[in-house]
């Protein structure tokens, strides 16, 4: 392993759980959760707060230190934000350890307090694109709406979580000055995801080697050195196959367990197991940042 990559022999797991799926409105091209592409996925409202514990429970379970509560539309609302609320309440009630991240889209100062009051640690919401790239992919809202989301998080008091999408016909420039405009933003970890086609979505290729992945994700840990996570999310097994584990001796060290938003992964059984065969550690505890209590 190149010591220059070597951040860690820790691995930090994170498992997501998908609260509300398939309802957006929203036209963005890389995504299946929006009602207006009809992807055959499964599509619900917000589940129920005995269904989340027991998914947390399980999270714990297969090593999971971060928890995630997705919802799908393109922000909060007071209901949405009530009843995250309610749901990190409950969660933290049962004193799993885990840190609590919500990922519910843009979202107001006043939002936020509410969501940190209520026990969330850490706010996740990705730039996704370039600034110069987004209009090719999202015309309902704008870049700077989530540009302005991820200031509002660092003003609530909240932890930052932002990351983005390779391989949606970008251009390698555009690759740089999203992980620039990441990295302005100072956030605790960085989840980067590779798109994954859909036959339903107006994106059908994925246009990066599983050599300029790896590339990009040293090049994310050189340009954001102070973030505490690199994490490959989303796209991980079909971008990297049989090599995914080689994403840490590239400057990550952390990644999603379990499926994801609408897609499957790995069993944690399996990603962990091969995690100890390699001779990493998988975290066991939750970390605060210098600027928590």
């Amino acid at each position: 392993m190149s010591e220059k990559f070597k951040v860690t022999d820790e691995i930090f797991l994170c498992a997501i759980c998908n609260v509300e799926s398939g309802t957006c409105n929203e036209d963005c091209k890389f995504c299946t959760q929006s009602v207006r592409y009809k992807a055959d996925i499964q599509r619900y409202k917000m589940k129920t707060v005995e269904q989340i514990i027991e998914e947390a429970k399980k999270a714990r379970d297969n090593g999971a230190v971060g928890f995630c509560l997705v919802t799908a539309g393109l922000g909060l609302t007071d209901k949405k934000t009530e009843y995250i609320a309610e749901v990190a309440k409950a969660v933290k009630a049962e004193n799993l350890g885990l840190r609590l991240i919500a990922c519910n889209g843009t979202a107001t100062v006043e939002q936020l307090k509410k969501l940190k009051a209520a026990g969330v640690d850490n706010y996740n919401h990705n730039l996704e694109a370039s600034k110069e790239y987004y209009p090719e992919i999202c015309t309902t809202h704008s870049w700077d709406e989530r540009y302005q989301t991820c200031l509002n998080v660092k003003e609530a008091g909240l932890q930052l979580v932002c990351g983005g999408i390779f391989g949606m016909g970008e251009t390698q420039e555009d690759r740089i000055s999203m992980i620039k405009s990441i990295a302005s933003l100072d956030p605790m970890n960085v989840p980067l995801n590779f798109f994954h086609p859909n036959e339903a979505l107006p994106l059908v290729e994925n246009s990066i080697s599983r050599e300029q992945a790896f590339e990009l994700i040293e090049l994310a840990r050189e340009m954001i050195p102070n973030a505490h996570k690199i994490m490959v999310a989303g796209g991980r097994e079909l971008m990297f196959g049989e090599q995914q584990y080689e994403i840490f001796e590239r400057g990550a060290n952390a990644f999603v367990i379990g499926d994801y938003l609408t897609t499957e992964g790995k069993t944690p059984k399996d990603d962990v197991a091969a995690l100890e065969a390699l001779g990493y550690k998988i975290a066991k505890h939750v970390v605060k940042m210098p600027n928590e209590k």
